[in-house]
């Protein structure tokens, strides 16, 4: 182990072989048994932990019975669209999220940040680390690809004495270290927890990742900067300084592996992180980033910025069904077996012109998205593990999947009379 005053990462052992894991870092710990009852992936409880967290459960509709952003986003307080008026260099965006980290580092409000830094063998691969110094954070800018056990460097980090934490995580990771959190407090002397989650965006492993890269760009070993774009564009750039944007129309995805994305990410039903304090995000922010300000501890990580950050109200526009449905057809038609519906070659240079025009943006694109995601859920589980329907789909998703004739076959049971689930496979 290298001093404490560096970023660092205990050894840990080996995650155990598991069919629905993300190995977000739990099962390596000492209690790799709490799986059971702590992975979103078994018997997710959603309104228990926002209650824990937030001091109350998501609205699921307004006063006219119409659908609360909640609904899709979980519990906030506000919305926002955010830059940094300097952006720091090699953040994925303006650099926001690891702007916080060094702001809570520097001003002694926490002891140490448990985030993301590149591999020293493979820069977009993704190493855990704990950092103690606020210049240190620049390590963890930037976008990794890839599965990376977080969870387990909270107690090492708890036993090193830092006793007040900053953890930086994608929603499967958060989730896990929500539900501990009451016994970290209770046996490990956890004494304050800040969480800045990211929206997820469908993970794979590096190596798969790296067969995405070659598919588009001749020269992948260069490519130091991916981003999917909420304009319907994928943004890429090189060692060289060129930049190049394709959209999403002419991606490659369909000469991908069935398998590209694992089944925890196809049956993902949290993706904007809503067990964070604050999620910081692309989805919703039509060229900024997307900040869900969820409870008075992420106002305050927001207010760590200070004068440094721009904020303006987000903006929608556009009208999401048409897009799901269409979604859904394709993935109704991928899990069965079935080609997908392609686009002819000469339609797609203008349907991509369109769909920044005419299609759901801003805040709509975030909820077609999220819909997106909801639907694929129930299509996947319902082919590949029906059983689970009932337990790894909450209320909010049943909800979000209505309006496409997907809630019966949801079938979830209420969450207050989920059994807990004893172990994980």
């Amino acid at each position: 182990m290298t001093s404490a005053r560096e970023p660092w990462t205990p050894a840990l052992p080996d995650a155990p072989p598991r069919h629905f894991c993300t190995d977000c870092g739990l099962s390596r710990t000492q209690e790799p048994k709490r799986c059971g009852q702590a992975c979103q992936f078994i018997a997710p409880d959603y309104p228990r932990l926002e209650q824990q967290v937030h001091g109350r459960a998501r609205r699921l509709s307004g006063a006219d019975g119409a659908a609360d952003d909640e609904l899709f986003f979980g519990p906030h307080q506000q919305m926002l669209q955010a830059r940094l008026k300097t952006p720091l260099v090699g953040a994925q965006w303006t650099g926001i999220t690891t702007r916080i980290a060094e702001r809570l580092l520097a001003r002694g409000e926490v002891d140490a940040v448990i985030a993301m830094a590149p591999h020293p063998d493979d820069p977009w691969r993704p190493l855990p680390v704990v950092v103690t110094r606020a210049e240190d954070m620049a390590r963890c800018r930037g976008m990794r690809m890839g599965y990376a056990p977080l969870v387990a460097l909270v107690e090492p980090a708890l036993a090193q004495g830092h006793k007040r934490l900053a953890v930086i995580g994608i929603p499967c990771q958060i989730y896990a270290l929500r539900a501990i959190q009451p016994q970290l407090e209770r046996e490990h002397g956890l004494e304050k927890l800040l969480v800045i989650g990211t929206p997820c965006s469908d993970n794979t492993t590096t190596e798969r990742f790296h067969q995405f890269l070659a598919l588009v760009s001749p020269k992948p070993e260069d490519v130091t900067y991916l981003e999917f774009r909420a304009d319907y564009h994928v943004e890429i750039r090189m060692k060289s300084g060129a930049v190049r944007t394709i959209p999403f129309l002419q991606l490659p995805l369909s000469t991908l592996p069935p398998d590209f994305f694992p089944m925890t990410c196809r049956t993902c039903v949290d993706y904007t992180n809503a067990l964070s304090d604050i999620t910081v995000g692309y989805m919703g922010g039509r060229g900024d980033q997307w900040l869900l300000v969820r409870n008075a501890r992420g106002q305050a990580l927001l207010e760590t910025l200070g004068d440094d950050v721009v904020t303006q109200p987000p903006t929608t526009a556009g009208q999401r069904a048409g897009a799901v449905k269409g979604f859904l057809n394709n993935v109704e038609r991928a899990a069965g077996g079935l080609p997908l519906r392609r686009m002819p070659d000469w339609l797609r240079p203008i349907v991509g012109w369109l769909m920044p025009r005419l299609g759901p943006r801003g805040l709509e694109f975030a909820r077609a998205r999220v819909e997106m995601k909801a639907v694929e859920t129930v299509v996947h589980l319902e082919r590949e593990s029906p059983a689970r329907l009932k337990t790894m789909v909450p209320e909010h998703v049943v909800h979000l999947v209505r309006p496409y004739g997907l809630a019966s076959r949801a079938r979830p049971l209420p969450s207050t009379a989920a059994p807990p689930a004893t172990s994980a496979d």
